[in-house]
């Protein structure tokens, strides 16, 4: 998804949730600044023409027991999980409201860091940057100098944008049931979260719809 068509939907999620495109522009200069971007070639070996497997921290993340041998990404908090079973994911994407240790620990491990930046993370940003190394910078608002914007809100919609920007085979979805607060969000179940949930689940049908890649449950 190129910018002109993420900014329609862009401009309907500033809307709906107040939020403050300043603040955007705020932060993505600041990551902007801070980081020195891994090339985009190391993600596009990693996934085009691959399967990818996206992980999200839904209620039915715990459910998954087995783990193919293919291309892993895994949004956030799902991250902790996936290590706990002895799973190194090979992408984050995170907005650094995941549990910190873990992201730090499978970083050192050897996984390429997709970061977001936004208005509400501006002190993460400024903080815990300089501990990751392999980042790939990303922001909600029009891409500033080497940030990227491949579409997709939240952590686990942006993760199956950024698979589908490098023409994989397909896309399988793990704990991305959208259906309330997973234990790996590690977030609180306010209305707020639910409204991004929902969101989280509309970019998702409007990428499927369009088909340019094919995307199922795992």
């Amino acid at each position: 998804m190129d910018y002109p068509e993420w900014q329609i939907f862009y401009k309907e999620i500033l809307m709906d949730f107040g939020f403050s495109k300043a603040a955007d522009i705020e932060s993505a200069i600041i990551l902007n600044d801070l980081v020195e971007p891994l090339s985009l070639k190391f993600i596009e070996e990693k996934l085009a023409n691959k399967k990818v497997l996206v992980y999200g921290s839904g209620n039915t993340l715990e459910n998954v027991k087995n783990f193919p041998n293919s291309v892993k990404i895994s949004a956030n908090g799902a991250t902790s999980y996936l290590l706990k079973m002895g799973i190194v994911p090979d992408l984050i994407v995170t907005d650094l409201d995941g549990r910190m240790k873990d992201l730090y620990k499978a970083n050192k491990l050897g996984s390429i860091m997709v970061i977001h930046a936004h208005g509400d993370n501006i002190d993460k940003i400024k903080t815990c940057i300089n501990k990751f190394k392999n980042i790939i910078p990303t922001c909600q608002c029009k891409p500033i100098g080497n940030l990227q914007n491949f579409g997709g809100f939240t952590d686990g919609d942006r993760a199956v944008f950024l698979a589908a920007h490098f023409n994989p085979i397909n896309i399988i979805l793990y704990g991305m049931d959208f259906k309330g607060v997973g234990k790996y969000s590690f977030s609180k179940d306010t209305p707020v979260k639910r409204k991004k949930l929902q969101w989280g689940k509309k970019l998702l049908n409007y990428l499927e719809k369009k088909g340019e890649v094919k995307i199922s449950v795992g």
